[in-house]
């Protein structure tokens, strides 16, 4: 059980906190001001420590400090509020993992202290092999590989290749481009190249520019005064000035407007950045790694991306294989995640059935490692004993999976059934059978293509709902 020590003077925030770290599974102490959180982490050893930043007899600057000195091996999040976001910046060049902000929120707090546990103990340890995740490191004659939610080391060839990129390119400087779908750990990637990396104890700052407006970009990527427009109420850090010295991912990159892409453009080149209201330029030395499940060069092509812009971050490509294409590998990840599943849920499911391992070959997982996660937490939610059923998973799944062949149906049936279906006797090669399996390999193929979304596969197959839920009860794909 992973032990956490609360460092806070406001008893309420200590005592709630306290609570609900408890009910996740952690073993949490409390101390009131800073001296007694030293005498704590004097008689005991602890994983993380959460410290407000203002307390009573000393504050989170000079905690850090002593905590890091003293204790190396624990890991550090600043509480902190709004107006100390300038010093949390500093508080993370100092060692710290993380800092939150008030007011509190119980996902965001849960997220944040199981990351950095993570990411704490991965640098300080030689985790198990069999949890080994991207970000492999020459040191002391061994590979370092740490622990992920996100990507499981595998023994494909395709994930053979993505770990020697990521050794070859994460000591240098170089810029890194990660193309890959949607879901296949490209933010993973870019922390193990972090992590591994000689920026390793610097800020890791991601940002999601598909989720940026174009008023608010310019705010986002390099900060503001206060005073500098209407709204601006404080003085506001730029995702660069706080991945100073560190490395700034910037996830879905094609998704940013042109005019910000000039700009963007400008501070990549000079490696300087200035506030909006400021005069004042700060110097940066920010390694930037970006992420994009589109074609950029279709994009420059099109008017929608900057060339010179795209040739600044493109020193280096790495390109993420699809899950479907990472083959024995899925288990292996299914099986990682099924225990961190069972951590988080209290569960005690150990096995997959033969069923159940079919259907993971099989299936195309168009959502890649996201979608088997959570297909993962489903299942172990779901599942009654020790061994998932297929009756645990996602009927797009077990449907999609257990048909062998594009005939294999069985006529007449209402009811489904995790058993594959009976391959029809051709004995008859007339003209309507013919026609008839014709137009079943058709509805088979269109509903792989949209994951047995039906109402997509109507549309397609210009066929009413109705209809289409009937020709499937021929070929036993249920309701």
């Amino acid at each position: 059980m992973k032990k956490i020590l609360i460092v806070d003077d406001e008893v309420n925030t200590a005592l709630l906190l306290s609570k609900f770290l408890t009910r996740n599974g952690f073993e949490v102490s409390t101390a009131s001001n800073g001296g007694s959180g030293m005498e704590y982490l004097k008689n005991d050893a602890y994983d993380l420590v959460l410290c407000d930043f203002r307390l009573e007899d000393t504050d989170g600057r000079e905690m850090l400090k002593s905590i890091k000195s003293q204790y190396p091996k624990t890991g550090v999040i600043i509480i902190t509020g709004y107006s100390d976001i300038k010093m949390a910046v500093e508080l993370i060049k100092m060692g710290a993992y993380d800092y939150i902000t008030k007011p509190l929120y119980p996902d965001e707090i849960l997220n944040t202290i199981n990351k950095a546990i993570e990411t704490h103990h991965a640098l300080v340890t030689e985790p198990q092999e069999e949890l080994a995740a991207v970000s492999p490191k020459a040191k002391e004659d061994k590979k370092q590989q740490m622990p992920s939610n996100e990507f499981v080391v595998g023994k494909s060839r395709a994930s053979k290749e993505l770990l020697r990129q990521i050794e070859l390119v994460a000591p240098t400087n170089y810029s890194v481009i990660i193309l890959g779908e949607s879901g296949t750990g490209k933010e993973s990637v870019a922390k193990s190249i972090h992590l591994n990396s000689p920026r390793r104890d610097q800020p890791f700052i991601a940002m999601d520019c598909g989720s940026l407006t174009k008023e608010l970009a310019q705010s986002e990527f390099f900060g503001h005064e206060k005073g500098s427009f209407t709204g601006a109420l404080y003085t506001k850090i730029g995702h660069f000035e706080m991945a100073n010295g560190g490395t700034l991912f910037l996830d879905e990159v094609g998704n940013l407007s042109y005019d910000i892409q000039a700009a963007l453009l400008r501070t990549v080149q000079e490696r300087k950045v200035k506030r909006i209201g400021s005069t004042k330029e700060i110097d940066l030395d920010v390694r930037i790694i970006v992420a994009t499940n589109e074609n950029l060069m279709d994009g420059i092509q099109k008017g929608r991306f900057r060339e010179d812009l795209y040739h600044r971050f493109n020193e280096f490509t790495i390109y993420m294989p699809p899950l479907r294409d990472r083959g024995s590998d899925i288990m292996l990840m299914a099986e990682h995640f099924l225990k961190i599943a069972n951590h988080e849920l209290g569960r005690s499911v150990q096995y997959f059935s033969p069923e159940v391992e079919e259907c993971f070959i099989n299936y195309k997982w168009t959502g890649n490692i996201r979608e088997l996660k959570n297909v993962i937490r489903r299942a172990t939610l779901l599942t009654e004993g020790d061994t998932v059923q297929i009756k645990s998973l996602p009927l797009e799944i077990s449907n999609y999976s257990r048909i062998a062949a594009p005939h294999d149906f069985a006529a007449n049936s209402n009811n489904y059934s995790a058993e594959p279906a009976p391959v029809r006797e051709h004995n008859r090669k007339d003209l309507k059978n013919a026609a008839l399996e014709a137009e079943y390999d058709t509805i088979l193929r269109v509903l792989r293509e949209v994951n047995f979304n039906k109402t997509k596969a109507a549309e397609i197959l210009k066929i009413d709902r109705k209809t289409l839920y009937n020709k499937m009860k021929a070929i036993n794909l249920g309701k």
